[in-house]
């Protein structure tokens, strides 16, 4: 029990600062660690550590990235820019679109995946409509983080949510579409407001010279092809697990992309990282979490919208989201509607990312390409946003779940 508590304690650190200090081990390798050590001090057996792995998020979660990536290679999104800047003719058109965009691809794909495409496009495009970035970009992040509270497939909490609840595609997002649509709403309205000498204007934007666009035709036309098909069979109730893998499979059977391209695109340090934590959370719950534990968490009220929304935004900035989910998971079983309650955990967990710049992966994704562009996303930049964002949207979304 020590042991588990002690390694538990120490990945979930890791997790939380994002390294470990005089170190390079970061949040993937500090969960590969900490399931070793589980393992290694006994805590588990080498078979119940692969019994606790959900191959079921992972698959999912690996579909989706090869599904991404395709998109990406075929210029698809390259298109979609070119569309957006002959049509958006003011500030507040042009960041609209960002968000609708934004927000769709990711209720489609992996949040995280679409920051990783769009952030070094949309900064290139204000750059030369000779608008000020960081606003943008922080529309980009926030509507990532909105739009993926949609569906299973929008990021990484969900997809272990939709494994553990057995929530269907269609139910999943029925329930939590209108959340994400005013989150959505919201982020345009408080990014508008907050930066008005960007947006509150009437000056109009320029007509850019477009950049030479060169995209792999076929290749977007079988890459949306099957993303199509895929949510035609998520919405029809197969198991999206298998959906996603068999279409990114038939995506690389291809004579104009090797292999190789689509392979660098997937974030593989998170996929690490989620099979690491299973095991680590797998071990904790194993030793530790007996009746006394859920005796103490069930003074909490969790099977209350808004103190489950409460304890879910505090985990969610401590230790970010997707441990956040794990460690509440055995606390959800017993709860009267645990449906329901997965549902408000999913939607906390993923608005709870707009927070503050650290708060999600997306965040960090769109701060660290800016900065490689040269442009800084300040913490405080994104927080005068992030907060009352956040606030906002998680009031819509207690009150819809009620």
């Amino acid at each position: 029990m020590i042991a588990a508590i002690l390694i538990f304690a120490a990945t979930y650190l890791v997790m939380a600062v994002g390294k470990l200090p005089g170190y390079r081990l970061d949040r993937a390798g500090a969960a590969l660690l900490g399931a070793a050590l589980m393992v290694g001090a006994g805590v588990l057996g080498i078979e119940e550590a692969y019994a606790a792995l959900d191959m079921e998020t992972i698959t999912l979660l690996l579909g989706m990235m090869i599904v991404a990536a395709n998109l990406r290679l075929s210029g698809f999104f390259r298109v979609v820019e070119a569309f957006v800047m002959v049509r958006a003719r003011h500030p507040l058109l042009l960041l609209s679109a960002i968000v609708v965009v934004a927000g769709f691809f990711s209720a489609l794909l992996v949040n995280d995946t679409i920051c990783l495409v769009m952030t070094p496009i949309v900064l290139d495009l204000v750059r030369r409509l000779g608008r000020n970035p960081v606003p943008y970009l922080l529309a980009v992040a926030m509507a990532s983080n909105a739009g993926s509270v949609a569906t299973i497939t929008g990021n990484p909490q969900n997809m272990i949510i939709g494994s553990f609840a057995g929530i269907a595609y269609g139910d999943f997002a029925l329930a939590l579409a209108p959340v994400a649509l005013a989150a959505l709403v919201i982020t345009i309205v408080l990014v508008a407001l907050l930066h008005p000498a960007e947006f509150l204007t009437r000056e109009r934007l320029p007509v850019p010279k477009p950049r030479p666009s060169r995209p792999n035709r076929p290749l977007v036309a079988k890459s949306l092809a099957v993303l199509v098909a895929m949510v035609g069979f998520f919405l029809a109730g197969h198991p999206p697990a298998g959906v996603a893998i068999l279409g990114g499979a038939l995506l690389l059977v291809t004579r104009r992309v090797k292999a190789e391209k689509v392979y660098f695109d997937i974030d593989w340090p998170l996929l690490v990282m989620f099979a690491g934590l299973f095991v680590v959370v797998a071990g904790f719950d194993t030793a530790v979490v007996g009746p006394e534990v859920h005796a103490l968490v069930a003074r909490l009220r969790l099977d209350e919208v808004a103190s489950l929304t409460g304890v879910t935004l505090v985990l969610s900035n401590l230790v970010s989201n997707v441990p956040a989910v794990l460690v509440l998971q055995p606390f959800v079983a017993p709860l009267a509607d645990p449906q329901k309650a997965w549902l408000v955990i999913a939607m906390a967990a993923t608005l709870a990312g707009n927070l503050t710049l650290v708060a999600s992966v997306a965040n960090l994704i769109v701060a660290q390409k800016a900065r490689a562009g040269g442009v800084t996303v300040s913490f405080w930049a994104h927080f005068r946003v992030g907060a009352p964002m956040t606030l906002l949207s998680l009031m819509f979304g207690m009150w819809w779940l009620s």
